[in-house]
């Protein structure tokens, strides 16, 4: 039944996004009583940090196959964040807002960003191709991640698509910008590894 719980709020949150959520709305698109949300994880706070836990679980676990098979852990990076947003706009939409994600305030959803964000630090020092100070290192993750998240946020709820050109299509629009983030992170880190 919390499966269907969380299954049910992320469809409604994938249409109808996470501020109009509401339990006896999740509980009726569940098929389950008003009671049973409650039941499982006490108010919306507790669905949302459920989500949140889930959503980086899921973003951990990309990240950690890119680092074990990907000859460019960039472009992984870049293909499974966006990836993850266009797949599970539900947890995407929740993850990263502050005011709802619970981050901060449920352990379990704090522990999961923590590890997923470890494993985006991994991810630096491969592309990196070595050790780098603290500073460059949050630095190179602060801007891979704010990329990757423009772009994921842009194609889920901006007019990014609409915007293009009926001569271009959208898929090979994603996989050319893809191309461009990955070209721009590369080329910095070969002239990091040079100097």
């Amino acid at each position: 039944m919390k499966r269907q719980v969380l299954d049910a709020s992320l469809k409604f949150i994938a249409q109808e996004g996470p501020d109009a959520l509401s339990m006896r709305e999740v509980a009726r698109r569940a098929g389950i009583s008003h009671q049973a949300p409650y039941h499982h994880f006490g108010d919306r706070a507790g669905i949302f940090a459920a989500i949140t836990e889930e959503g980086f679980r899921m973003l951990t676990a990309a990240f950690r196959e890119v680092l074990a098979s990907s000859n460019s852990p960039s472009r992984g990076c870049f293909e499974q964040y966006v990836r993850l947003a266009r797949e599970h706009p539900g947890h995407f939409r929740v993850m990263f807002r502050a005011d709802i994600c619970g981050l901060g305030n449920d352990v379990a959803a704090t522990s999961a960003a923590d590890e997923s964000f470890g494993e985006l630090l991994k991810m630096v020092e491969r592309i990196t191709g070595g050790p780098v100070s603290e500073r460059n290192r949050y630095a190179w993750a602060s801007l891979m991640w704010s990329t990757a998240h423009g772009f994921a946020t842009l194609l889920l709820d901006g007019p990014l698509l609409i915007k293009l050109p009926k001569s271009i299509e959208s898929e090979r629009h994603i996989e050319d910008v893809i191309d461009l983030m990955t070209e721009m992170v590369d080329r910095q880190a070969a002239v990091l590894s040079s100097s």
